[in-house]
Formats: structure tokens, sequence, C-alpha cells
């Protein structure tokens, strides 16, 4: 059994990995893996049966990582690379030609890989808007918390929620959500025209009630209170199936939501896993801060919505 770090059990997480290992490892590109970090990542993910690595960097700097920090690579995959940039060209490559379904951040930069991942002629761009999201594991809450987007989307538009909402839902399908419940957030709960929030988190339930947007139950503008505690929701007379319960948390931009889920991190005890979402894989995200626990529940998290794309691929085909 995995152990978390502190004294705080994670038992969501503990579940996403125990799902995920049901699953055929996710044959996963690590750009630049070229620190004890990143390179443990891969090593224990692999060990885990979570991913199938492929390291994509400098060789030499691989192996001398390894040596150092006593890790068995020796079964590993290496694909030479020059460099950073490099590196992130020809993880990226290994996608599009089909060998690898997810790709991973090793010790480069993050706009290094997603600088990759977006260009247009080379890159990884679907007709989706690219968006990330936490995976939280909260203590005391009673399921995943996802907050999106937190780290890709600076100040999104209405048109940029449509495609962050939908990759979210998505992805909660994919970890094995049975009912999606999406939180529009603002800092009110009602619409007021001085305050965009509310007026676009109206207007996305509605595209939801008319089929624009599919797979979950939206409310909004909520409070953030409203939103996750059902006696604030009682208290505030709001009525809806989302309201209190939402495992699903859509942030007005990206300042919000790395302050929500750097309070949850640093004031709650909770872990943040994170992926990349709307690009043709799943790209996982970590952090040197991270702690394993985190870093390979990142991992199952991309290999289960490895295995759901496969899915829906296979099942329009047929």
């Amino acid at each position: 059994m995995l152990e978390a770090p502190r004294s705080v059990r994670h038992d969501k997480y503990e579940r996403l990995v125990a799902a995920a290992q049901k699953l055929p490892p996710a044959a996963t590109a690590i750009a630049h893996p070229c620190d004890a970090v990143s390179l443990e990542s891969a090593v224990e993910g692999a060990q885990l049966n979570l991913i199938a690595p492929i390291l994509v960097g400098p060789q030499t700097r691989i192996r001398d990582v390894a040596s150092k920090g006593g890790l068995d690579i020796s079964g590993l995959e290496i694909v030479d690379a020059a460099h950073s940039h490099d590196s992130a060209a020809k993880a990226v490559a290994l996608v599009r030609s089909g060998r690898a379904e997810a790709l991973m951040k090793g010790s480069l930069h993050t706009d290094e890989l997603m600088g990759a991942v977006v260009s247009r002629e080379a890159g990884l761009r679907t007709a989706r808007r690219i968006s990330h999201a936490f995976v939280m594991d909260v203590p005391g809450y009673p399921s995943a918390l996802m907050i999106t987007d937190a780290a890709v989307n600076i100040a999104p538009t209405l048109r940029d929620k449509i495609d962050i909402v939908q990759n979210a839902i998505d992805l909660a399908h994919a970890i094995g959500v049975d009912e999606v419940r999406v939180a529009i957030l603002s800092a009110m709960e009602t619409v007021n025209p001085d305050v965009p929030s509310t007026v676009e988190a109206a207007a996305l339930c509605k595209m939801a009630d008319r089929g624009q947007i599919t797979g979950a139950l939206l409310d909004g503008p909520l409070a953030l209170d409203n939103a996750i505690s059902p006696e604030a929701a009682a208290i505030k007379k709001i009525n809806s199936p989302v309201a209190g319960r939402a495992n699903v948390l859509v942030v007005p931009d990206l300042e919000a939501g790395n302050m929500l889920a750097k309070s949850l991190s640093f004031l709650a005890a909770s872990d943040a896993a994170g992926i990349v979402l709307g690009a043709k894989v799943p790209i996982i995200l970590t952090s040197r801060a991270d702690n394993l626990l985190t870093r390979l529940a990142s991992c199952a998290v991309a290999q289960l919505v490895a295995a759901s794309r496969k899915a829906s691929l296979a099942a329009a085909i047929q």
C-alpha cells in the first residue's frame, strides 16, 4: 500500500492508483528526466505498472542521474536528445508517431514542453482548447475534488470556458466519477451584470441545459462555500443537485484557481495531482515539490484518461 508522507492518509489517491493498476501501463514519453525527482517518478511509475516510460533526453545525463540516485533504468528505453528543447520536440514526436499515448514533464520548464505541444506544425493540438485540471485529495471531503483551470489559461473567455468545462467533465468520467457535479465559481451566487464571471457562469449552465456541454450537472454562479458545503447552501436556500456537493470546481481565472489549489495544499494538507487536457494525449505535469504519492497519482490519472480515450476511439470505429 502506498504511504502518504504526512499523518493524513490520502485514500482517494490510493483508489485512483489501484484502479489504474488494473489496466495495461500507458506508453509515456517523459521529456528531459534529468533530475532525481523526475527520473524517480518514471521508475516508480513503471514498477507500479502505471506507465511504460520512454526516457527522452541527453542519455549521458540520464544515466548519471540514475547512477547517483541508485535508480535502476536498465529496462527502460532512452531516446537521446541534445538539450531540453530537443527533448520536448522528440517526446511530442513520439506521440505523433503513435509510439506514446501520454506525455510527462521531466526537469525542463513547463513552457518548453507546452511550446512543443501547442506548435501548429508539429504539436498535439485538437479542436479543443488546452486546459489544466488539478485532481485534489482533500482530507475530510467525500470525493476527489477537481479544480480547473489553475495553470494554463490565464484569463479564459466564455468560449474558452466551454472547453475547460467539457475537458474536466470528460476527465471526471475517465477516472470513474459516476455523477459529475460542476460548480461554476464566482464571488457570489447571484447573477450580477457588474461581475462578468457570474454572467458567464449562468451562460455555461444554460449551454448545459441545451446540450452544448454534456455529461454533467452544472450550477452557477456559486460561491465556494455554497459549492462545497451543504450547510452553507441550505442557509442561502440554494436548492440544486450541485450546491454543497460539487466534485468539479471551475474557477473564473488562473489567479483564483492557483490561490484556491495552493490554499488547500498548504492549509488543509491536500495533495494536487495535475494533468493537461484537450491535447491528443494526456500530459502529466508534476512539480519538484510534489511528494511521490502525488506524482504517482498524476500518472494514474493519465493512464485512466489514455484508456478512456482508446475505448472511445474503438467505439467510434465500430
